[in-house]
C-alpha cells in the first residue's frame, strides 16, 4: 500500500518516546507522530495522551525519500468549515529562571520589550525628556569601564606568578 501525503488513516500506537509516538499503519508500515502533532494544546508528556495499542486516526504530513513517514493526530481531526484549530499559548518571557527574560517569544506586547525590560506603552514612540541622552550614557559607561579595568589591574598585578617580580 502506497502512503501518500494528505491521506487520513487509522493506526495502532506501537511505541512511545519522549519526542512522540510510533504508529503502525498497515502492512508493517510505521510512522512517527511528533509530540507537537499529538494535540492542539501543549503536550508535556506523550503518555498523558496516548497508550500503547491505542487505535488513532492520523494524517500523513510528509514522507521522506529514505522512507520515514511523518504523521499528525491533530491535523486528522475533521473540523467544520471556518472553524480554526485552537491557538497554542506562546512561551512566557523569562521562563521562571530567576531573571528578567529575553528567552521567550512573547509577541503579544505582554509588558516587556525584546530585551526583557519593562515596556511602557503610553510613552512608546514619544521622546522622553527626563532620560539621559546617548552621550550621557556613553560617558557614564566609559567612566564605569575605566574604573573596573583599573581595579582589575590592581587586584591581578601581584598574582601573575613567575619568580616574584612584578611586570611593568
Amino acid at each position: 500500500m502506497a502512503i501518500e501525503v494528505g491521506a487520513k488513516l487509522e493506526g495502532k500506537v506501537t511505541g512511545i518516546t519522549h519526542f512522540g509516538a510510533f504508529v503502525d499503519l498497515s502492512g508493517g508500515v510505521t510512522g512517527l507522530v511528533h509530540i507537537s502533532e499529538i494535540a492542539d494544546n501543549y503536550v508535556k508528556d506523550v503518555k498523558d495522551h496516548l497508550k500503547i495499542d491505542d487505535v488513532v486516526k492520523v494524517k500523513v504530513i510528509n514522507v521522506d525519500k529514505d522512507g520515514k513517514i511523518g504523521l499528525s493526530i491533530k491535523q486528522a481531526v475533521d473540523r467544520p468549515e471556518g472553524q480554526a484549530a485552537p491557538q497554542q499559548r506562546e512561551p512566557r518571557v523569562g521562563g521562571g529562571h530567576g531573571g528578567g527574560g529575553g528567552g521567550g517569544f512573547n509577541r503579544g506586547g505582554g509588558g516587556q520589550d525584546r530585551g526583557g525590560r519593562p515596556f511602557n506603552k503610553q510613552s512608546a514612540g514619544r521622546p522622553s525628556y527626563n532620560k539621559p541622552s546617548f552621550e550621557d550614557k556613553m560617558s557614564r559607561f566609559l567612566k564605569d569601564s575605566e574604573e573596573r579595568i583599573s581595579s582589575l589591574k590592581k587586584n591581578t598585578e601581584g598574582k601573575r606568578g613567575g619568580r616574584g617580580a612584578k611586570r611593568v
